[in-house]
């Protein structure tokens, strides 16, 4: 079974095939059962000897993965980013402390301030306290009611519809992701695309009753709340609350993961092809059974010719 232009030395092993030489790299004893140091030499077209060790595999024959997968690094660590993010903006919302009153009237609102959040205004008070509060008071705030300024009215609806399409985006990123360490490039360019521009649109969400309400607290706006919430008509001062600050922080990482996502691209294809790296490796001599010591050069394996007269 010996090819044209292949030749052995360690056993009088003659192999064409690739995976034959594969099965000599993990000691396949052929021919020879007590010799599992067989070194495979294959002549090229220039007929020149020397010693496979090493195959490299193409994208064509089941490298399709690992030329994938080390494409997306930065993709990876944008889903962490993005869902590091979408948590922070999920935080920001449920926080209280978005605008902070300074009052001067401390008959109610004992501390002194009170803090306005979009869901809830909140104050400590030593006189009012709310079921399930030591000593906090709180009133909630509905986008229904005629008081509710329209700065909140859109952080309520516009932080709710971006946590809903971030969540979208990191799903997104997770079925990216699965494709390229799957190999599977069919779409994959315009998912991580449609991810990015997910990441992005919620970014924005987010970003826009933030910095409405950031506005809000430097010109120093004021509400006008119903009696039942006692607060007063207007604060001393405002000051910008963690909740902004928060989901600042968010956007800003909802933002990063966005980019990163759009910037991915496919490498540029080879053709398919295989890679034999040589390298000379020493060839102990090995007893033919004669008594003799044979390289073995041009001695055909008496194991593949058995198989071949049955």
């Amino acid at each position: 079974m010996a090819g044209p232009g292949t030749q052995c030395s360690g056993g009088g092993l003659f192999v064409t095939p690739v995976r034959s030489v594969c099965a000599l790299r993990r000691g396949w004893r052929a021919g020879n059962p007590g010799d599992n140091r067989a070194s495979c030499r294959a002549d090229g077209a220039n007929k020149t000897s020397s010693s496979c060790s090493e195959l490299l595999m193409g994208p064509s024959l089941g490298g399709t993965r690992t030329y994938l997968a080390h494409t997306a690094h930065a993709q990876l660590a944008a889903l962490w980013i993005s869902c590091v993010g979408w948590t922070l903006t999920a935080v920001a919302q449920g926080l209280i402390e978005w605008r902070v009153w300074v009052v001067s009237d401390r008959q109610v609102i004992s501390s002194g301030v009170a803090w306005v959040g979009i869901w809830r205004v909140c104050f400590n008070s030593h006189t009012l306290v709310s079921p399930g509060f030591k000593v906090m008071h709180c009133s909630y705030l509905s986008l229904t009611e005629a008081f509710t300024p329209p700065d909140i009215v859109a952080a309520q609806v516009l932080m709710l519809l971006s946590l809903v399409v971030g969540g979208c985006g990191n799903a997104g990123g997770l079925y990216s992701l699965r494709n390229v360490y799957f190999g599977l490039e069919r779409n994959l360019l315009m998912s991580f695309l449609t991810t990015g521009a997910l990441c992005l649109l919620a970014a924005v969400m987010s970003l826009v009753p933030l910095l409405w309400n950031l506005n809000s607290v430097v010109t120093n706006q004021t509400i006008r709340f119903p009696p039942d919430f006692k607060m007063p008509p207007a604060p001393e001062s405002q000051q910008v609350g963690s909740g902004i600050g928060v989901g600042m922080v968010g956007t800003v990482l909802m933002i990063v993961s966005g980019i990163i996502f759009c910037t991915y691209s496919l490498p540029a294809r080879s053709r398919p092809q295989i890679l034999l790296k040589l390298q000379s490796l020493p060839a102990p001599p090995v007893a033919n059974g004669q008594g003799g010591l044979s390289g073995c050069r041009g001695a055909e394996n008496q194991a593949f010719e058995s198989h071949e007269h049955l």
